[in-house]
């Protein structure tokens, strides 16, 4: 994926590593930007304007590339790169949420495909954060009834044994279960399901039902 949309971040110390990794970025079609520190990247805090990523060294002065990756609470992809790579380094960088781990000096040839899946990635978890973002913007519609309605609909209950549960009659909830059909953009209850399963909904439904 080569996009000039796409933004990726370089952090190395190093101002010879990080000239050499922003014309190889560059060249390849993408926005660079580089900063000698973790301290200088946490200052500039990016905004989820564009999918991006982050090409870090491991090895940072102050703040380390491993204690940055568990300070970004963000779903931005994270290439480490180090000179002194060790199994243990690596599986600590794989946890700490790494697409990739490199060594140096780091081949063009994979630094540059490493950005390409780690980009794709970003655009993947960017199509489902608004995806998500848009399914809760539709539960925000439903009255406080409305979400209680939907709660034991998606467990499967029937109508007659969802009003039992409420304490109220049929005919009022087939007339909320149209509502919530409607505000939640839904043309059946499969489809309900699935969204109640997307924003988590499911889980909490099944604990009600089942008390």
């Amino acid at each position: 994926m080569t996009d000039s949309a796409s933004l990726v971040f370089v952090v190395d110390d190093d101002d010879s590593v990080c000239r050499a990794l922003a014309r190889l970025i560059r060249s390849a079609g993408y926005r660079v930007e580089t900063f000698g520190s973790a301290r200088a990247f946490l200052d500039r805090m990016p905004v989820d304007a564009c999918p991006a990523c982050l090409v870090l060294d491991i090895q940072l002065p102050e703040v380390s590339g491993l204690e940055l990756a568990r300070e970004l609470d963000t779903a931005l992809p994270i290439i480490f790169i180090t000179g002194h790579g060790d199994i243990a380094m690596g599986v600590g960088a794989m946890k700490a949420g790494a697409t990739d781990f490199l060594s140096k000096p780091v081949s063009d040839t994979d630094l540059l495909g490493a950005i390409a899946q780690a980009l794709e990635r970003a655009v993947q978890a960017r199509t489902i954060r608004r995806e998500l973002d848009a399914l809760r913007a539709r539960v925000e519609r439903l009255t406080p009834r409305e979400r209680e309605v939907m709660a034991l609909v998606v467990t499967g209950l029937l109508n007659k044994q969802v009003a039992s549960e409420l304490g109220t009659v049929e005919q009022t909830i087939k007339a909320h279960r149209k509502r919530v059909m409607a505000k939640m953009e839904a043309t059946s209850l499969a489809q309900l399901i699935r969204i109640a399963d997307k924003i988590g909904l499911s889980g909490v439904a099944q604990s009600r039902a089942q008390r």
